[in-house]
């Protein structure tokens, strides 16, 4: 985190006042993203170990703010570090703004019209910045070829339909991934592929979109981004909503290029599926390998997306096992609860609750999570076992202390009324999908009263499911150093 302090500085000539985490829109990204900030100004700094990766960031984001697209500011970056400060965009992404304005299937005008101001942008990226893009700085491929097709494929078939238990004919499935890569590729790709055109990377600032996450781009086919923004999963946007915007898609296309309507239509869904697939594989890697739960709330709306396809659309190839799967998938109850049972797990997994004990004689525990909130209890109204020669090479860690202040029903009183407060939070919290919450005692000097009932409270907390505890000594820490 130095090393994005060091640059924020350098190029503000001012020191960093606050650093909160992100993880919004790239939390399965795995990079490390924060909000740097003072009084005046706020940037993003990132922090990656794929140097590759950022190059490309960072050379196509100077490209593209040439040919005056709305990406990020580039301001400083230090590649041996892995680390770069960019412009900060707010905290609204299309995705928020939708999910704020709607009511089911009822998406309301401002969306539509962001929406519209979407698609216009995209063929820019495609077409016009993607003439004189440099693709050797694509990175793993500089095209989305036969490799990148089947690495997609491969990433579905493996970490989705075999670990959601979803019946296939191994070799059946092979064959079918061949001929749906076959045809493929015989769409025009000689345009930018943006990768990951999808709702959570594009930010809304002052009514206008802006752009982010395009490092994975590569020369490609135009279907591909256009399918990944209209059915991109959570989204669920409704058919007649996807088929207008389409619609607007291709009327500003058609201002760049002498489009073919009926070729363009010819491969699209094919790409649908493919980006589909891509999308349900990264869900299950994530989901059900790696167990982060919240990338399983996704799956159902992917389904839906997926039945609507079998249900509406008929692709110029025959895929049997490949249709056959998708057919389990839909008709699979145990992929249809995974919503469900993932907004319930997400609610209760990860809350972390942080419980502190200080000295009033030195400052209160530092929130460094960027939440706010929580509580200090002041426990100097309680007896005081360092009053007393007996206990003071003791701590509240310590038997002889633990046992004089167990005995002591302000104690009781104390630490009862301490749970009750916390435990109201803990639920709530959780119920809402809350990350963090923070719980502080304090007494004197930091080392009996406080301890204990710290002790104690994190000795609760752990009963709890879900709820992951972190508890720290400030004042015993500085002791034993």
């Amino acid at each position: 985190m130095d090393v994005l302090k060091s640059l924020f500085e350098q190029h503000f000539h001012s020191p960093v006042a606050e650093v909160r985490p992100l993880d919004g829109h790239l939390s399965g990204s795995g990079r490390n993203i924060v909000r740097l900030k003072n009084e005046r100004v706020s940037a993003i700094g990132v922090l990656y170990n794929v140097r590759e990766e950022n190059v490309a960031f960072l050379e196509f984001s100077k490209f593209f703010r040439c040919h005056g697209l709305p990406v990020p500011e580039v301001y400083a970056y230090d590649l041996d570090q892995g680390a770069y400060l960019e412009e900060d965009l707010g905290d609204t992404t299309l995705f928020d703004f939708l999910s704020a304005n709607r009511a089911g299937q009822n998406i309301a005008a401002p969306v539509m019209e962001a929406y519209r101001k979407v698609v216009a942008v995209l063929p820019r990226f495609q077409v016009e910045a993607g003439r004189g893009l440099n693709y050797d700085l694509c990175y793993p491929r500089s095209s989305f070829d036969h490799q990148s097709i089947a690495w997609d494929l491969n990433y579905f078939k493996y970490y989705f339909l075999r670990l959601a238990g979803v019946a296939f004919n191994e070799q059946a499935l092979e064959d079918d991934f061949g001929h749906l890569t076959e045809f493929l590729l015989k769409a025009e790709r000689d345009y930018f592929l943006y990768r990951d055109f999808q709702s959570r990377n594009i930010m809304l600032r002052d009514g206008r979109p802006w752009f982010i996450d395009y490092q994975g781009g590569r020369k490609g086919a135009l279907q591909y981004d256009i399918a990944s923004l209209l059915f991109d999963a959570k989204a669920d946007l409704p058919p007649e909503v996807r088929q207008q915007l389409l619609g607007d898609y291709l009327d500003r296309l058609s201002d760049f290029i002498e489009l073919d309507r009926d070729a363009f239509m010819r491969y699209y869904y094919a790409y649908v599926y493919v980006r589909l697939m891509q999308a349900l594989g990264a869900y299950g890697f994530r989901g059900l390998y790696e167990q982060k739960t919240h990338f399983l709330q996704s799956v159902p709306y992917a389904l839906k997306s997926l039945r609507w396809l079998l249900e509406h659309v008929e692709l110029p190839i025959v895929l049997p096992a490949l249709m056959g799967a998708f057919k389990g998938m839909v008709n699979s109850e145990k992929l249809q609860t995974l919503r469900t049972d993932a907004e319930s797990a997400s609610k209760a997994e990860n809350l972390t609750v942080r419980v502190f004990s200080f000295s009033f004689h030195r400052e209160l525990p530092k929130d460094e999570t960027g939440h706010g909130g929580g509580f200090v209890f002041d426990s100097r109204s309680l007896p005081n076992p360092g009053r007393d020669e007996h206990f003071k090479d003791f701590t509240g860690k310590d038997v002889p202390v633990i046992d004089y202040l167990s005995r002591q029903e302000s104690v009781h009183q104390f630490l009862a009324s301490a749970i009750s407060l916390v435990n109201a939070s803990l639920d709530n919290y959780q119920s809402r999908g809350f990350k963090s919450l923070m719980v502080s005692f304090g007494c004197t000097g930091g080392r009996h009263r406080s301890v204990y009932l710290a002790e104690e409270l994190a000795k609760h907390l752990r009963t709890h499911n879900g709820v992951n505890v972190v508890l720290r000594h400030l004042e015993l820490e500085k002791q034993a150093k």
